[in-house]
Parts: structure tokens; sequence; C-alpha cells
């Protein structure tokens, strides 16, 4: 049995605060706009399935039978809507993403350490005199 887990829980998917299996949003804050036909029937396939957190693992074989599509339409919908932010998919497992705007936490740079990271902020100013070699 397939273990599921999010591929992006701080996306996941809420019931919205209106009466509706799909959220407003996605018309209202034009999310369709982005999607291609085969997008979007794969979307409404995806919301239809999917459990609490948004995750569902369907095969390709079924989604094509089910969806009339073939394996280039399929992969072409899939990756229309991963580009458009809707869903993620991590073979087999799609997880319909929360509509939400996310601010995703960016990678700490490889030359700052946890250490430095906790030091007082400096001015612009005293960065570029640290850069050009100049003592402050």
């Amino acid at each position: 049995m397939i273990k599921k887990r999010p591929i992006h829980p701080q996306r996941l998917r809420r019931i919205p605060s209106q009466f509706s299996w799909v959220d407003h949003r996605l018309v209202r804050d034009r999310h369709i706009e982005s999607c291609s036909h085969p997008g979007a029937a794969l979307y409404l396939f995806l919301v239809t399935v999917a459990d609490l957190e948004g995750l569902s693992y369907y095969s390709d074989a079924s989604l094509m039978s089910r969806l009339g599509m073939d394996a280039q339409t399929l992969s072409a919908a899939r990756q229309n809507l991963i580009q458009a932010g809707l869903v993620a998919f991590e073979d087999p497992l799609y997880q319909v993403l929360s509509l939400d705007p996310c601010i995703e936490s960016e990678p700490v740079p490889p030359n700052i350490t946890p250490g430095r990271m906790q030091e007082a902020p400096v001015s612009i100013g005293r960065l570029f005199k640290q850069i050009l070699g100049e003592t402050s």
C-alpha cells in the first residue's frame, strides 16, 4: 500500500468558507485562466477524488482512461497545473494545492552559518564598506 504524505505541507487545502466543492477563488482570482482545457479537466478530477489534504494517487493509465486523454495530453495537462501552482506531483502522488498565497521559506545561502544568521542587522552602507574592505 502506498503511504501518502503531503508534497507541500505548507499548502494543505482547506475547505473554503463559501458553500462550494470547488473554491470560488479558482475563478475570482483568475487561476482558471492559466489552465488549458485538458489541465482544467485534470484539475476537476483531482479536486473531486482528493482526500482532506488534497492527496490522491491515480495512475497515468487510469487518468487517461477516465479523462479520455493520451499520454502526451495528460503529461502536458499535469505540467500546466504544476506551472500554474495548482497541483504538486511526485509520481504517483498528486496534491491539490491551496489557493492561498504561500510564502515559501528561502533556502539559507551556503556561505551563511547559523551563528551569523543571528547577528544584529547592519546598514547597507556598512555592508558596502565591508565588501570594499574598508573598516568602520
